[in-house]
């Protein structure tokens, strides 16, 4: 897998393009506005061919260029089925710019795969953040992208509409089953390692519930 990474817009979302370097055949992951005009460079500068644009939840600083990026490439669009409707009916609260609607094709239900080139992912629904959030696993790679449900010394918040503590913490524990060496690569911040948040995991996991 080829795999590049840019953070954008003013929440610096992390934006991700992966890509089957056999097929070149490409997915982006969390379109933030500004990303349409980047992966557009990306795409034509190494010849890729996007497949498929998939919204990890349904927040505004994750899905604003999805509608953009599909009109340039055709991608379908894929979220949960739970966040359909954010995306369809977008809720830019204290978003600084207007956030298009968009449509999705693809229901990201758990224990899915999302398949591009000889490249398989894994969908994990790991509601908490919003309802329909999902993580993503690439296990052939050791890359986990987790969106807003784990980041890098936390998780994301469950204050917001559609979040939910008990939610989160469920979905925490879950990922504690993962192997440590596995590479996190979150919505926003840096990367980090299932082993680097394993106290917080295992923390989350033993109580069954989130820290105070």
């Amino acid at each position: 897998m080829e795999l590049l990474h840019r953070a954008v817009g003013p929440l610096a979302t992390n934006v991700y393009l992966l890509c089957d370097e056999r097929s070149h055949e490409a997915i982006a992951i969390d379109t933030a506005i500004p990303s349409a005009a980047w992966i557009g460079e990306q795409l034509a500068t190494r010849g890729w061919t996007l497949k498929l644009i998939l919204s990890t939840h349904r927040h505004w600083d994750h899905v604003g260029d999805n509608a953009a990026v599909q009109a340039a490439t055709a991608a379908p669009i894929a979220c949960h089925p739970l966040d359909r409707h954010g995306l369809e009916q977008p809720q830019g609260l204290f978003a600084p710019f207007p956030i298009p609607p968009s449509i999705p094709a693809i229901d990201l239900a758990g224990g899915g795969v999302v398949r591009f080139g000889s490249i398989t992912l894994q969908v994990l629904h790991t509601p908490g953040h919003t309802e329909g959030s999902v993580c993503l696993l690439a296990p052939d790679d050791g890359l986990l992208f987790t969106g807003d449900t784990l980041f890098a010394g936390g998780w994301g918040r469950t204050d917001l509409s559609g979040g939910s503590a008990e939610a989160m913490a469920a979905s925490l524990a879950r990922l504690a089953l993962l192997d440590d060496p596995l590479r996190v690569l979150p919505g926003h911040g840096p990367a980090t390692t299932i082993g680097r948040e394993r106290p917080l995991l295992d923390l989350v996991a033993r109580a069954g519930r989130l820290p105070m």
